[in-house]
């Protein structure tokens, strides 16, 4: 078997790029590209694109060059692009062509359909101008083949050309049978996927040389393993070492004691638990609050680093949230908890526009078709809380270290803290829906909130204040979440434009309902503030105040 013609074998020494620490990655915000589907080299905003074909549109790197604005502009700091290899060529007996990118057919090539090598690397250097990183999306389980699995002609593969390099006889996927997951393919009857043998040391050699070179040569920052759970665990911490650069790995899997264990091979996992928990949750005003205050609360307790994580709200496998629910107030409640959650957030295209496609294929629309506009009401919500998250743990270098957690839950409602005292964000977040209210009332020992504690409530840029005893009565008329910070922490840094309003005097517990709460058994709902004249001046001495506000 030929695995590596003489050219290939001599740049596979290449000195790999300085990388990015998984330090450096935690406090990244991802924004997650289909290449295909992201930017057209000719700018085009009205270029058809029918997401049922599945067919290539168009998409390519340099298209992703000129619209790197609109991906800064949201906040985002680092860049995931699709497969970036050579792919399978034509079109499966289902029509379907591979302009996602994971049908593998040469490792050591690009896929032409989005450029030549050239504009990869032109690519990598006009992220990294711009202070930002880029992060690579790899296929190391299988390569892919037009036709029938027991017709495969492993010829046509490169570099691995013999059926030696796979599990042979072909097989389909067992699930509840974890060696089955590992061996057999995945894929379909028009295009199955070839299965790996990653468990022999040649083909672990094969793709350690590969990965070297592809992160030297292009730049890569950062790598998203493809089908991680798919490829026996002891193949990833060699190749992530042969990479030299932080990798996340797809663990499709809503079982937190089933994804942990990998990421003792990797630098961090794709959070699939909290992502279900999070939609069932949110997706419906009958979703299960219990369900996601007790999942997080084993995430964290499970976890080898949760700061590792990647948050995510929807990706190219999902069903977007819009899909389910035309609600936005229900989405800006999924949207919020998992951007403020424990992890590394990522965003992918589309959401900060809306859009609500179904199961793949169509959760792969053209953003193009957008036009790019960064006005819409997601893309601005999106923005204000990643700056909002980078601004925190700038100001507080152990505000990612603390592990959030639920301070507050009754049937619809539940209350998050992150952060130490002073530098801490609480979050209240309710699936009633648009138009609908809620509020609560947490305590000191809930929040971290002192007494007479001047706050804002960021999505609104909202004064709110504690009591003489430390309550802080959050009250939402929308059914819209509620994010607090301490109100110097957002002096002067963007995320509420004009200042901070001087806030009214906390008015009395009247109109309140009790709540039913094992974080906080006397929590009650309130009204919430009206915001007045700026005075920036009132701050410091608002919160120079020891005695009753």
């Amino acid at each position: 078997m030929r695995l590596l013609s003489a050219p290939a074998l001599a740049a596979a020494v290449a000195t790999g790029a300085s990388a990015l620490s998984a330090a450096e990655w935690r406090t990244q915000t991802i924004y997650q590209v289909v290449t295909d589907r992201f930017a057209r080299t000719d700018g085009s905003t009205t270029h058809p694109c029918v997401d049922s074909e599945q067919t290539y549109c168009g998409g390519t790197w340099q298209g992703i060059i000129q619209q790197l604005d609109y991906i800064q502009e949201l906040g985002a700091t680092a860049v995931w692009i699709s497969p970036f290899v050579k792919n399978i060529d034509g079109k499966s007996a289902d029509g379907s062509e591979s302009y996602h990118g994971y049908w593998t057919k040469d490792i050591w090539n690009v896929n032409p359909s989005f450029g030549t090598p050239k504009d990869l690397r032109a690519l990598s250097d006009a992220v990294h101008a711009r202070g930002m990183y880029l992060m690579a999306d790899v296929v190391t389980n299988h390569m892919a083949w037009i036709g029938k699995m027991n017709s495969v002609d492993y010829s046509t593969f490169s570099p691995f050309n013999n059926a030696s390099a796979y599990h042979t006889p072909p097989c389909w996927i067992n699930y509840d049978n974890q060696t089955s997951v590992e061996r057999c393919w995945q894929g379909s009857d028009a295009v199955p996927l070839p299965d790996l043998r990653t468990e022999d040391g040649i083909v672990r050699q094969v793709f350690n040389s590969w990965i070297k070179r592809m992160v030297s040569q292009y730049g890569f920052d950062g790598l998203r393993l493809d089908s991680a759970k798919h490829v026996e665990k002891s193949f990833w911490s060699g190749f992530e070492t042969a990479a030299g650069v932080f990798s996340i790995g797809e663990v499709f899997h809503g079982d937190p004691k089933y994804v942990a264990p990998y990421q003792d091979y990797m630098g961090g996992v794709m959070n699939y638990p909290a992502y279900y928990w999070i939609t069932q949750a949110f997706q419906s005003t009958m979703g299960s609050i219990w369900n996601l205050r007790d999942g997080i609360k084993t995430l964290g307790s499970t976890a080898r680093d949760l700061t590792l994580y990647g948050s995510f709200l929807e990706n190219h496998d999902q069903a977007r949230f819009l899909h389910s629910t035309a609600d936005l107030a229900l989405l800006k409640n999924a949207l919020t908890f998992t951007l403020l959650m424990d992890g590394i957030p990522v965003i992918y295209q589309g959401l900060e526009q809306g859009y609500k496609g179904g199961e793949t294929p169509y959760n792969r629309e053209a953003l193009w078709l957008s036009g790019y506009t960064t006005q819409t009401e997601q893309y601005q919500w999106i923005k204000k809380l990643i700056g909002l998250r980078s601004t925190m743990s700038a100001q507080d270098g152990g505000y990612l270290f603390y592990k959030a957690l639920p301070i507050y839950t009754d049937s619809h409602i539940i209350a998050m803290r992150k952060g130490f005292d002073d530098a801490q964000v609480v979050s209240v977040y309710a699936n009633v829906g648009g138009n609908s209210t809620f509020g609560v009332a947490l305590g000191q020992a809930e929040t971290g909130f002192r007494p007479c504690k001047l706050i804002m409530e960021i999505t609104k840029c909202k004064p709110f204040v504690t009591d003489s005893s430390g309550v802080l009565q959050a009250h939402s008329g929308t059914g819209e979440p509620l994010v607090f910070v301490p109100a110097e922490r957002v002096m002067g840094t963007g995320i509420c434009p004009g200042g901070i309003g001087k806030p009214p005097p906390p008015p009395p517990p009247s109109r309140a309902r009790r709540s039913s709460s094992t974080e906080s058994p006397s929590a009650t709902a309130t009204i919430a503030f009206e915001r007045t004249d700026y005075n920036l001046d009132y701050i410091g001495r608002f919160n120079n105040m020891t005695s009753s506000c």
